[in-house]
C-alpha cells in the first residue's frame, strides 16, 4: 500500500526560529560540553523516586457501559509486540481511518492551524491536519509500548540541553519542567526518566476505566502522578527538591488563567506555572524549564533504520516569575510555539486551545 503523503516541517512556507533537530548519534545519553566529563547525572546522585501504587481495580468496570474500552484495549495491546517499523505503519492507517472519520475534531484541527498559520495555503494546511492525526495514530502504539513494553525503544534516544536541568538539580534547587502536549506524549516522559527521575500533574479522565488504564501505565514511568487539585502533594514534590512535568499548553478558561497571544492568536493560558515557581524557599527557588520532544519517523529514515527521538531541553527561564503574570504567560507560550514550530504536526491541534476570549466562550468552533 502506498505509504500517505506527509507534511514535511522543513519545507514550510514559514520559517521556524528554533532549528529542526538532526539525526543525533544513537544512544541513551549525549555528552554535552556544558557538562564537565564525569559529572554523574542526577539519577546518580539524587535517589530515585518511589513509584507511586497503582489504582485498584474495580468489579465496576465489567459493566456493559465499559466494553467498548476493553474491546479496544483487547485489539490493540497484541500489536505491540509487533516490529516498530509495523507499528507505525498501523498507526498513520489508524491516524488517516480519525482524521476522516472525526469530522468535529478534523474541523477544529483545521480551523486552529488556519488561526496559527494564515500564511499557509489551505492545501499545505490541510496535509498538515492529516498528518497530525498520522503522528498521534503512532503515538497511541507509542504510548502502549511505553506502559507495557518500554524496552523496545533502547538505542533510539538522545538528548540535548540535559546541562540547565542538571545544574539546577545539583544546587539542590526543584525543576518545573513545561511540556506540551505532543502527540508522543507518554513515551516522552518515559525518555525523560531514562535520564532523571521525575513526577507529573495529571487532570483525572471523566471515564472511570479510561483514568485506571493511564494512571497505572503511568505509574511505571513516573515517581509520583500529582492531581491538579492536589496542592498538598504538589507543594510536597516542590519541597523535596524533585522535577515536576507540567503542561500549560491548552485552554481551561480564564478562572486561573489570562489571555496572551500564542501562535498570534489571544489565547487563554493557565498561569499556573508561574504560581508553582513561588511554592519553593529563597534559598532554592524552582528553575522553570521547558521540554520538546521530536520523532523522527521511519518515513524519513534509510529502509531498514530504527525510528529515532529527540529530547531537548531548554535554559531555565531567567527573572520568572515577574511582578506582570500576562508577560509571565506571553514568555512561556513564546517558548512553547518555538519549540512547537520544530514539526508543528507533532502537536495536538484537534484541541479547540483557542475555545475561550476575553469575555468567555467563542464562536469560532461552530
Amino acid at each position: 500500500m502506498k505509504a500517505p503523503e506527509q507534511y514535511d516541517p522543513s519545507k514550510a512556507s514559514a520559517k521556524s526560529s528554533v532549528p529542526t533537530p538532526t539525526a543525533a548519534p544513537r544512544g541513551n545519553t549525549v555528552k554535552s560540553p556544558a557538562i564537565p566529563a564525569g559529572t554523574p547525572t542526577i539519577t546518580q546522585t539524587r535517589k530515585r523516586t518511589a513509584r507511586a501504587d497503582k489504582k485498584p481495580f474495580q468489579w465496576a468496570f465489567l459493566l456493559p457501559r465499559y466494553w467498548g474500552i476493553w474491546l479496544l484495549f483487547v485489539m490493540f495491546l497484541p500489536m505491540i509486540y509487533l516490529p516498530l517499523r509495523w507499528q507505525f505503519w498501523l498507526g498513520r492507517q489508524l491516524g488517516i481511518f480519525i482524521y476522516k472519520a472525526a469530522g468535529s475534531r478534523r474541523r477544529d484541527t483545521l480551523i486552529n492551524l488556519k488561526l496559527a498559520f494564515p500564511e499557509k495555503p489551505e492545501a499545505e494546511r490541510e496535509l498538515m491536519a492529516k498528518q497530525v492525526f498520522v503522528n498521534q495514530g503512532i503515538g497511541v502504539f507509542e504510548t502502549l509500548c511505553a506502559w507495557f513494553r518500554p524496552n523496545v525503544f533502547t538505542r533510539t534516544i538522545s538528548i540535548s540541553g540535559l546541562q540547565h536541568l542538571i545544574n539546577a538539580q545539583n544546587d539542590n534547587r526543584p525543576v518545573i519542567l513545561l511540556g506540551a502536549h505532543y502527540t508522543m506524549l507518554d513515551l516522552g516522559g518515559l525518555f525523560c526518566a531514562q535520564f532523571f527521575p521525575l513526577d507529573c500533574m495529571y487532570r483525572t479522565q471523566n471515564n472511570p476505566l479510561l483514568d485506571w488504564f493511564i494512571y497505572n501505565g503511568r505509574t511505571n514511568i513516573f515517581g509520583k502522578q500529582i492531581s491538579s487539585r492536589d496542592m498538598r502533594s504538589l507543594v510536597s514534590s516542590i519541597k523535596a527538591g524533585h522535577v515536576i512535568w507540567y503542561s500549560p499548553d491548552q485552554d481551561y478558561g480564564l478562572k486561573q488563567g489570562v489571555m496572551a497571544p500564542f501562535f498570534g492568536v489571544p489565547a487563554a493560558t493557565i498561569t499556573a506555572s508561574r504560581r508553582m515557581a513561588k511554592l519553593g524557599s529563597k534559598d532554592h527557588p524552582p528553575a522553570v524549564i521547558a521540554l520538546h520532544t521530536y520523532r523522527q519517523t521511519p518515513d524519513n529514515l534509510p529502509r531498514g533504520k530504527r525510528p529515532h527521538y529527540h529530547l531537548t531541553i531548554t535554559p531555565e527561564l531567567d527573572n520568572y516569575p515577574s511582578n506582570n503574570e500576562v508577560a509571565d504567560a506571553t514568555r512561556v507560550n513564546e517558548v512553547l510555539e518555538g519549540l512547537i514550530r520544530i514539526d508543528p504536526t507533532q502537536w495536538m491541534w484537534f484541541h479547540r486551545r483557542f475555545k475561550h476570549g476575553p469575555n468567555g466562550r467563542t464562536d469560532i468552533y461552530k
